[in-house]
């Protein structure tokens, strides 16, 4: 279910130059495993393949906005489905923000 979300927000696996991206799914989990466990990106399990690829592909997502635009979906598509709670949210306005940093 979660990949189904996923997958149509991803690029194309064929970038404008060089050869085809490795699967984008394998490069999810491995960054999902490194940020879970905290292990070092060197130490990566053989099955998420190169870790400087999934490294790779994380810093480029960061810079390009992609991992913004994915998340800012995800988030749109989840409340549309009523999957949010909005009513513990809480805004923190400017004024309230402004006198807190004098103290």
């Amino acid at each position: 279910m979660q990949w189904a979300r996923i997958e149509p927000l991803l690029p194309d696996r064929m970038p404008g130059r060089g050869g085809r991206w490795r699967d984008h799914r394998q490069v999810i989990d491995a960054i999902a495993f490194k940020y879970r466990t905290g292990c070092p990106w060197m130490d990566l399990p053989a099955e998420f393949g190169s870790w400087k690829g999934a490294h790779n592909r994380l810093r480029k997502w960061a810079a390009d906005g992609m991992w913004e635009r994915i998340f800012t979906a995800l988030l749109a598509q989840a409340d549309a489905e009523g999957d949010l709670d909005w009513t513990g949210t809480r805004l923190i306005s400017r004024s309230t923000s402004r006198s807190c940093k004098g103290r």
